[in-house]
């Protein structure tokens, strides 16, 4: 009963960012073909505001859980978005191996995680390096990465477009651990979003 309850409060909620987004930010969803009816993805784009962990969850026609660093639970809003989307809430301060785990989890079962390779709001305008944990999870389990580029929507720009891109392929390195592999398919899923964000 209390997933059936709660299916319902995602659905109503998911539609209801959806109409929000289309009509305060006059939303415009491009390549949602591209986005695999089926089987695990790991969804990742670049990050600039707040808006964007819900834009996603609204356009993909994918259920996803976002991988959300632990604070957002402070904020009764996101703190009730990640519990209507199963977010799963990292510690950033340590190794948080059972959010690891959880991640892995869901997608050996066929399901859709959800991340940003920068790391933080505007990682690569503060000269970040991109985190590999795409990367990571996407060797490790198989998945496909969809990576998604996202313009506009931020003060003085309200008109938001996101823009979905071809899944990326990456399970002939299943299992590898090597650093510089793993940095050099970060680099490229980043250079495929920068460039479906411009």
């Amino acid at each position: 009963m209390k997933k059936f309850f709660k299916g319902i409060v995602k659905f109503i909620v998911r539609g209801a960012l959806y109409w929000w987004f289309k009509i305060n930010n006059r939303a415009k969803i491009i390549g949602l073909e591209n986005v695999p009816k089926e089987g695990p993805i790991v969804f990742c784009g670049n990050h600039r505001s707040y808006i964007d962990p819900p834009l996603m969850v609204a356009t993909a026609k994918r259920d996803m859980r976002f991988l959300a660093k632990i604070e957002l639970k402070d904020n009764l809003f996101f703190r009730f978005l990640g519990w209507a989307f199963d977010a799963i809430f990292v510690n950033r301060n340590e190794k948080d191996v059972t959010a690891i785990k959880e991640a892995l989890k869901t997608l050996k079962s066929n399901n859709c995680i959800a991340l940003f390779p920068e790391g933080t709001r505007n990682g690569m305008e503060k000269g970040e390096k991109a985190k590999d944990g795409v990367a990571f999870f996407a060797v490790r389990s198989g998945a496909k990465v969809v990576p998604c580029g996202i313009k506009g929507g931020l003060k003085g720009d309200k008109k938001v477009t996101i823009t979905y891109g071809k899944p990326l392929d990456y399970s002939q390195y299943k299992n590898c651990k090597d650093k510089e592999q793993l940095d050099k398919i970060t680099q490229e899923i980043m250079d495929k979003i920068v460039e479906l964000a411009k």
